[in-house]
């Protein structure tokens, strides 16, 4: 990410600019950061998820949206756009607008190589003040691997799942669904380093 050369912008001013603009970007801490395009692995991997995201929770209380839903942070200003959230309950809502929510329970996010540090480290520490997540889960673009992080009964982040077999399948535990590795990869030309 690359941020705008003002250095300082309100929300407000965010908000104004994301709204109108063509690219998405992230806002944290009065800064603006241009979001980058993804590769078609990542693309394939989203799809993938969506579409079984979609299937596991029709009819069901919680509500899958990716990519272009943005979820605001208000104890630490992050405004960003999640690969995929889980909003469980009625979607709290930042604005009338509709399109930034306050509460997601699970969020996904695919690994590139430019993402990778970013998202396992300061993005999830940012991720961790939202008082409703319950489960971060990170799939890789470039290789087979999952990472699930699971928020215990005492608030506390533990490593529930880690796995780089296609064979294997990733337990959302927060929405009770196992999923197949090999359907979040299929069709993806991402290959298994097992």
């Amino acid at each position: 990410m690359s941020a705008l050369p003002i250095s300082h912008y309100s929300i407000e001013d965010y908000l104004e600019i994301e709204r109108g603009a063509k690219e998405k970007s992230e806002y944290f801490a009065g800064e603006i950061f241009m979001m980058a395009g993804a590769s078609i692995p990542h693309n394939r991997i989203n799809e993938n998820l969506s579409g079984e995201f979609y299937l596991h929770l029709k009819r069901k209380r919680c509500q899958s949206f990716s990519q272009d839903l943005r979820i605001h942070i208000p104890e630490n200003s992050l405004f960003t756009y999640p690969d995929l959230v889980v909003v469980c309950g009625e979607p709290e809502l930042y604005d009338e607008q509709l399109d930034t929510v306050l509460n997601p329970s699970l969020i996904v996010e695919i690994l590139s190589k430019s993402s990778a540090s970013y998202d396992r480290g300061e993005k999830f520490a940012l991720y961790r003040k939202i008082s409703t997540l319950r489960e971060y889960v990170l799939i890789d673009s470039v290789k087979v691997l999952a990472e699930v992080w699971q928020k215990n009964t005492d608030d506390i982040w533990i490593l529930a799942q880690e796995t780089e077999s296609i064979s294997d399948n990733i337990s959302f535990a927060s929405i009770q669904f196992n999923l197949p590795l090999a359907d979040v990869y299929n069709n993806s030309n991402v290959k298994s380093q097992i």
